[in-house]
């Protein structure tokens, strides 16, 4: 009896890339590839284009090529794809389900929930669903929302030390310490025992920077946070930077969530979790009330640093806002406009309106949560 040949790896891929109605070129899948093809087809069949391609989607949403319906649940499906793929396929696949496909029994079943790998794809998607959630399912969340944001405060909290252990001054310095070289300072310092003939310079007087010291005059960050949906992300890393500053020498660190409503979560800032299970993301959004009322919070205007965190999609009084940050800026309050505070730091954002509000005095980009401690820093720096 001959053995069937083994397949070939390179069409079995082009096979799992294409569909079912390649098999003709490709040949059947087998074992492990048909499995993987399956758990691919629960998933991507919910597409609308799968009918172009003559393939029949079922009522679950998975592709059935005329087998029958699908009788596979989240649950089997999640332990599938840990089964069959790699760990970075894996979060792929399960951002899809919930951010593309948005099954929301992926965060909202609590058997899926005893189930699934913690990460901030689901975390985000547990912000938009928990308000769909149970008193059990919730606790469930909860556990993953903590193992998320511990992962994201153990990543964050050594950038900020970092940041904040004595940044390098303007000022010299007469400790000699080798990290604090100042070398251009030491070449123009000695420029005159330069020796043409040997092209060498005689250092007489090395120059050292100093270092600022570790209490500081007090100052202001408010953190000012959109709550609208797109925003989810940056919700996230403003509360767990938050956090991470929160009790730094010679910083007072406020944490304010706004839609067309002002939230002062100042009082929870060093309990992220708590802060995300109280955030409510969607709906409209009133960033001029929010910038007013952080200017009410303002203590010496030269020492605060107001960072907000938006998209710009002014739902309020774009005039009023405009007229705020100018305001702020004027008295000399450091305004920064971040369309997005996020480990990507990608920004999608109203163009026009950060324009005018750059205008106006803000500085407006889009800052990782590092940077923006490194920037905090060097204001306390100075």
């Amino acid at each position: 009896m001959t053995e069937a040949p083994a397949p070939d790896p390179g069409l079995e891929r082009w096979r799992l890339i294409l569909g079912r109605p390649a098999e003709h070129c490709t040949g059947p899948l087998h074992d492990r590839a048909a499995a993987r093809d399956a758990a691919l087809d629960w998933l991507y069949g919910r597409d609308p284009d799968q009918a172009e391609r003559g393939i029949r989607p079922d009522r679950s949403g998975g592709r059935t090529g005329g087998d029958g319906a699908s009788t596979v649940t989240p649950v089997d499906w999640l332990e599938d794809i840990h089964r069959l793929f790699p760990r970075e396929t894996v979060e792929r696949l399960e951002r899809d389900a919930v951010e593309r496909y948005e099954i929301h029994e992926i965060v909202t079943d609590p058997a899926v929930l005893e189930r699934v790998e913690p990460s901030p794809t689901l975390l985000r998607a547990v912000l938009r669903t928990k308000h769909l959630m149970n008193p059990e399912v919730l606790r469930l969340a909860r556990r993953l929302v903590e193992t998320v944001v511990k992962q994201l405060l153990e990543q964050l909290a050594p950038e900020i030390r970092r940041s904040f252990t004595g940044t390098r001054s303007r000022r010299p310095s007469r400790l000699a310490q080798a990290r604090n070289f100042d070398f251009h300072g030491t070449v123009r310092a000695n420029l005159a025992h330069y020796r043409p003939a040997e092209r060498r310079l005689l250092i007489e007087k090395p120059r050292f920077h100093a270092r600022t010291r570790p209490h500081l005059e007090q100052w202001q960050l408010i953190l000012l946070v959109d709550q609208s949906g797109s925003m989810a992300g940056s919700v996230i890393h403003s509360a767990v930077t938050a956090a991470a500053l929160w009790g730094l020498p010679g910083l007072k660190t406020h944490l304010v969530a706004f839609d067309t409503s002002v939230v002062d979560l100042t009082g929870e800032v060093d309990d992220p979790v708590e802060v995300l299970m109280r955030v409510q993301l969607g709906g409209g959004t009133d960033i001029a009330r929010a910038v007013d009322y952080a200017a009410g919070l303002v203590d010496n205007p030269r020492r605060a640093i107001v960072a907000l965190v938006t998209d710009f999609y002014e739902g309020g009084d774009p005039y009023r806002l405009v007229r705020t940050v100018r305001a702020l800026a004027e008295q000399g309050t450091t305004v920064l406009g971040l369309a997005a505070l996020d480990e990507e730091a990608v920004p999608a954002y109203d163009r026009e309106l950060a324009q005018r509000l750059a205008d106006a005095g803000a500085q407006v980009g889009a800052m990782t949560p590092g940077a923006l401690a490194a920037f905090v820093a060097e204001r306390l720096g100075r």
